[in-house]
């Protein structure tokens, strides 16, 4: 007989704010790989600098963006898997940020270390969170 375990009411506000946050992410991203930034007021220029991005970069990015979206789903599905998918978007969230701040030049106006710092506190987060979570045994 297994022993089940009730869904804590923290899980679902988890669950439910970072599916609405990483779905900016995802938004952004969409918005980027489907070349609609100009609808979002973009210069060429400011096009053109996210177009120069090599596919291994965009690639990270995919990783770290639907990594954690797909982490909030799972997490509010009770998934273990919530926390492999995690461990996807911060090795991509890792890899985007060295490409950032090592490899390219970027603008000041794209350039927000608040929302880097925000954006890294909340994916590390919710690893540890889903990690948490997986121990208990909330997520099957």
């Amino acid at each position: 007989m297994t022993d089940h375990v009730k869904t804590p009411w923290h899980l679902w506000a988890v669950g439910i704010i970072t599916l609405l946050w990483n779905g900016i992410g995802i938004f952004s991203y969409l918005m980027t790989r489907l070349g609609k930034l100009e609808s979002l007021g973009m210069t060429a220029e400011d096009i053109a600098f996210f177009e120069s991005f090599p596919a291994w970069a965009n690639a990270l990015w995919a990783m770290g963006v639907w990594g954690a979206f797909a982490g909030s789903i799972l997490l509010l599905l009770r998934s273990r898997w919530a926390v492999t998918s995690l461990v996807i978007a911060v090795i991509g969230l890792l890899g985007t940020t060295y490409f950032q701040r090592m490899m390219i030049e970027i603008p000041e106006k794209h350039d927000s270390i608040p929302l880097s710092v925000m954006i890294w506190v909340i994916t590390v987060f919710m690893l540890w969170y889903a990690s948490r979570m997986k121990r208990e045994g909330v997520l099957r």
